[in-house]
């Protein structure tokens, strides 16, 4: 005799859905691929209807699929706001609001922000997660997190199922060591003498592993035909301590530069990072993350950029266009 669907079920329903194959949807969850694919079958079982067609390791929502997901996103989102609004009328027990968020918005944007809302709701617990944009989203689809800040430019040009909240934009700048002077070059090869174009042409690139890394090695051979790369990493941090040891240059969003590091910065032709708070509906209703948004979107447009030089006359030309457009948040 059935049991009825659960609310473990339509979670991963709705995982399932919203990744692109069963493999991400298990990383998402936190669950193995066969768990999630018996409970999906267990599902389409009580429910006496298939939810899914099967392409290999690609599901695709039928009918009553599309149905039970509509119906599954309402239902989840309530009893996440009812758990949330328990756990508040609990004895001073609010939270822990579970953020995913860069490295580098994390630190100029959290810290005043954090300072607020502890003088609003001293007993929530902050529990932050220093996470790339592509592993963020994985955790808010698979319900790890409450909140993913992160950069619209390095999401793929899929929609995302979640509202956003405007946090802030930095230009890009072309970072570079201090002495290495591009406020008067129009030709590289012409206007640099061979040391500082040996500087010029040694890059510091990012293995991000999305469209946006595929954008930055375009620009790089667009602006710098004759660029080496001499180190890949992983963040923005060890890209500009390589430059500020004269190693080379590096193309970085400007809020990643703090007072400490000794570098010049270059104004470049490039579309601003656009970085957004990605939230579920429900919590946007509720304290205490209703407040934290709010104090976060203020925070992130009170920001102030580090000192930016002007474009080179070199560099100010379009370049490196985004072929692939960011993704679309509601």
């Amino acid at each position: 005799m059935s049991n009825g669907m659960t609310l473990h079920q339509l979670r991963i329903l709705w995982a399932v859905a919203h990744a692109k194959s069963l493999t991400q949807a298990s990383k998402q969850l936190g669950l193995a691929q066969p768990t999630v694919s018996q409970q999906i079958a267990k599902l389409e079982e009580s429910l006496g209807t298939p939810l899914f067609d099967r392409i290999g390791n690609r599901l695709t929502l039928t009918g009553g699929g599309e149905f039970l997901l509509r119906k599954a996103e309402t239902i989840l989102a309530q009893a996440d706001e009812a758990e949330t609004g328990l756990r508040a009328l609990s004895d001073g027990s609010r939270g822990p609001i579970v953020l995913g968020a860069l490295n580098s918005i994390a630190q100029a944007v959290l810290p005043r922000t954090l300072a607020r809302m502890s003088e609003k709701f001293p007993h929530v617990e902050i529990d932050v997660h220093e996470l790339p944009p592509g592993e963020a989203l994985d955790m808010l689809y698979g319900r790890q997190i409450n909140v993913a800040v992160l950069s619209v430019n390095s999401l793929s040009g899929d929609s995302v199922a979640y509202p956003s909240v405007d946090v802030c934009k930095d230009p890009y700048v072309l970072a570079t060591p201090v002495g290495l002077d591009l406020s008067n070059v129009g030709d590289v090869e012409s206007d640099l003498d061979s040391r500082a174009q040996g500087i010029l042409n040694r890059c510091v690139q990012f293995r991000f592993g999305s469209a946006h890394q595929a954008r930055v090695a375009q620009w790089y051979r667009d602006v710098l035909p004759r660029h080496q790369v001499v180190a890949q990493v992983g963040t923005y941090e060890v890209a500009l301590a390589l430059v500020e040891a004269g190693l080379g240059v590096a193309l970085v969003p400007a809020l990643t530069v703090h007072a400490r590091l000794n570098v010049s910065l270059y104004r470049v032709k490039r579309p601003e990072r656009h970085t957004v708070a990605l939230v579920p509906q429900q919590y946007r209703r509720v304290e205490p993350y209703a407040t934290f948004l709010r104090l976060l979107a203020e925070e992130g447009a009170a920001i102030e950029l580090p000192a930016i030089e002007a474009t080179p006359p070199f560099l100010a030309r379009e370049a490196g266009s985004d072929a692939s457009e960011p993704a679309k948040v509601v």
